[in-house]
């Protein structure tokens, strides 16, 4: 009876591991109840199959059959690269803290997920949602400038709205934009862009402000525009055109990024003007539809077409 009782409180380490997590990680809500979640699961598939009752008794060959067990459960490669890398974090503590002599999960491999592609707007689609911004009102023209100068740049949200006057260069045709972790970047603008700003700070941007401010945009109380508001905007737009595909204002940077490569430009222009910091993110756009590839080919090779 004594044995039984001892088995049922093992793993008591998990507890230590949620305040590892809290305290000293500073990870949010939702990865710390997704990382218990998955490594209780893992606890239990160590006592009710593998008789493993003690962190100490774990070894590699434990965690290997684990993982089979996830990939014949056909669960997707996501959820399995996302348990995985749940028990490498759990025994990595367990190691760093001398809980355990060894760390058993050190070259278990984690599963490579597949990236879900991008949502994107064919160049027809953005034209039109474009046109469809045709209102003579302040916030008409407001909105027509926010989307020129979005898709024009490829912009985050967060960077279109934190937009300053001071970052605009419109007779040299391009901005400053300050991305993630406040680094700088140059980014080039097209006429249609900077047409549509000019008409806005000429015209709109005044009727908006509240007070002097060196900030570009701003909703109809004279606030700056919120997250919210923007992808509201988007979403109805989309919805007004016909447009079926669920769109976020991050869509327009990814249409942005696509239609470059489908234009042509090297990957590395494109992440640079994006502001990614390893070019494996930028990859994700190389998506070219094959119909497009082949258009691309047969246009540029010099032997894909036949002599006449």
């Amino acid at each position: 009876m004594k044995r039984k009782e001892e088995k049922e409180i093992v793993f008591y380490e998990i507890s230590d591991f949620k305040y590892y997590l809290q305290n000293e990680k500073r990870s949010s809500k939702n990865t710390i109840d997704a990382y218990l979640n998955d490594i209780n699961f893992y606890a239990e598939f160590l006592k009710k199959y593998q008789g493993v009752f003690d962190v100490q008794d774990i070894e590699r060959e434990h965690i290997e059959k684990y993982v089979l067990s996830l990939k014949r459960k056909e669960l997707s490669k996501q959820t399995i690269a996302r348990k995985v890398i749940a028990v490498k974090e759990f025994h990595k503590f367990l190691y760093t803290e001398n809980i355990t002599r060894d760390n058993p999960a050190s070259l278990i491999e984690t599963p490579k997920a597949d990236k879900p592609l991008p949502v994107v707007l064919t160049k027809d689609e953005v034209n039109t949602m474009l046109q469809a911004i045709n209102g003579t009102k302040a916030t008409d023209i407001r909105n027509r400038a926010m989307l020129e100068t979005m898709y024009a740049a490829g912009l985050r949200i967060t960077e279109l709205l934190d937009l300053k006057l001071s970052n605009l260069h419109l007779r040299e045709k391009y901005m400053i934009i300050i991305g993630k972790g406040d680094k700088e970047r140059m980014v080039p603008l097209g006429e249609m862009a900077i047409v549509s700003l000019r008409k806005y700070i000429e015209t709109a941007r005044e009727e908006l402000i509240k007070e002097p401010t060196d900030l570009l945009f701003f909703n109809y109380k004279g606030d700056k525009m919120s997250r919210q508001g923007f992808y509201k905007f988007i979403a109805n737009l989309a919805k007004d055109c016909g447009i079926t595909k669920e769109i976020s204002p991050h869509t327009i940077r990814h249409s942005f990024a696509t239609h470059l490569l489908e234009g042509g430009v090297d990957l590395r222009i494109v992440q640079e003007i994006l502001g990614h910091e390893d070019i494996s993110t930028t990859q994700i756009y190389t998506h070219i539809d094959k119909s497009k590839l082949k258009e691309m080919y047969d246009h540029t090779h010099p032997l894909a077409k036949k002599e006449e």
